[in-house]
């Protein structure tokens, strides 16, 4: 068999028609096909490589741990290096309330955990989420997510998780004494970037102090910079009781967290022990790459400007194609007529060079969400590329 054979017999797939582009190698701001033919990678992997393909000081990072040790033993039991760096280096970047972390392997799991938290910490069941809201594909992080039409094969889900409007004042009375927890998006990705007002969060951070629920932020896609905030949340006055993180955390390496305060966290020890357990997280390659990751982000001052360059894509795909563009920071969502339309787009760019993608919950939408380390005068080709692409079909 050929590779493509393999690909579409031998391994499983998500879906009738994959895009099936064969990967030779990824650097920086490309991706690179078998026949060498270069991608501008505008989705980072879907909010992954937030500072580029395969940067230097993180494969540096893994490197260096490779020849150190591997996998030891599951999560908890001995002290590893990576570990203790990365909890250390969440510690100096997050709020003082948002002290221990529990590292993970996929922002799925994170979900799991941080669900699991919640419930044990309040001894509730009652778990509020948002119609619309994208959270995994687990049986958990699933019962959590608003998208009836992705949750109806696999039902029966958890019990007792109750749906709001996001963004509705009105549906937060919907938050009671008998709520453990109040899972959202800090901006809504999978909907199609859809950003709350500030009144909003600051409301919904009122009520579950008021009634003693823990507000969970999955900040999993607007993480480590994507917004012009190191997390979408400082925008906003907030702070999470659990804050669940995954994807750019590793810079391009599988891990996540869920963190909150050692109070809350502790509760996973006991009654019973080993409350939440997973073999492979924090794996050390995996931390030793996040905390190179972290570090970039930092000396690099990549988080600075990236307003500026969200705000210039936003102007520069202004076109009679587009019916609206929701951006905040480098995490855009470009609304066409319809979903065909999209598809013609997404593939139109593919064809010239370019990776963009849709969304699972919004079919008549595009997302844009290039690495942080894109340049004025990139963004200036990319756009006029893609304007290119509407005027074919203009």
């Amino acid at each position: 068999m050929d590779n493509k054979e393999i690909f579409h017999n031998l391994q499983a797939q998500t879906t009738p028609f994959p895009i099936g582009l064969e990967i030779s190698r990824a650097e920086g701001l490309f991706i690179y096909d078998k026949a060498g033919k270069a991608y501008y990678d505008l989705v980072s992997g879907l909010a992954v490589t937030n500072i580029g393909h395969r940067h230097p000081k993180v494969i540096e990072a893994i490197k260096k741990q490779l020849d150190i040790h591997l996998h030891v033993m599951p999560y908890g039991e001995f002290i590893q290096t990576p570990q203790l760096e990365l909890a250390e280096k969440l510690n100096e970047i997050l709020p003082a309330n948002l002290t221990t972390s529990y590292f993970v392997n996929s922002g799925a799991e994170a979900v799991e955990g941080a669900l699991k938290l919640a419930k044990r910490y309040t001894g509730r069941q009652e778990i509020i989420a948002c119609n619309k809201s994208y959270h995994g594909s687990t049986h958990g992080a699933l019962s959590v997510s608003g998208n009836p039409v992705k949750q109806s094969a696999f039902k029966p889900l958890l019990p007792d998780v109750h749906f709001i409007e996001f963004n509705e004042l009105a549906e937060l009375d919907k938050i009671t004494t008998n709520t453990a927890c109040v899972i959202i998006e800090t901006v809504q990705g999978d909907a199609g970037v859809r950003i709350p007002e500030l009144c909003y969060l600051q409301k919904l951070r009122e009520k579950c102090t008021e009634t003693g629920t823990l507000l969970i932020l999955d900040e999993i896609q607007t993480g480590f910079g994507r917004t012009g905030s190191f997390f979408a949340f400082e925008q906003y006055g907030i702070t999470p009781d659990i804050l669940v993180i995954a994807k750019a955390l590793g810079g391009g390496m599988p891990i996540g967290a869920f963190v909150s305060s050692k109070e809350i966290m502790d509760c996973l020890t006991h009654n019973p022990m080993l409350g939440h357990i997973t073999t492979f997280g924090g794996h050390p390659v995996n931390c030793a790459a996040a905390i190179a990751n972290i570090n970039v982000i930092q000396e690099e001052n990549l988080v600075d400007d990236v307003h500026e360059k969200g705000a210039l894509m936003n102007q520069l795909l202004s076109h009679s194609l587009v019916k609206e563009i929701r951006q905040i920071g480098l995490m855009l969502a470009i609304d066409l007529e319809n979903e065909e339309i999209t598809q013609q787009v997404v593939e139109g760019c593919m064809e010239k060079g370019i990776i963009a993608f849709w969304f699972l919950s919004c079919p008549a939408s595009f997302r844009l969400a290039p690495p942080l380390t894109i340049t004025t005068k990139e963004i200036e080709t990319v756009c006029g590329v893609i304007c290119e692409v509407f005027d074919s079909l203009g």
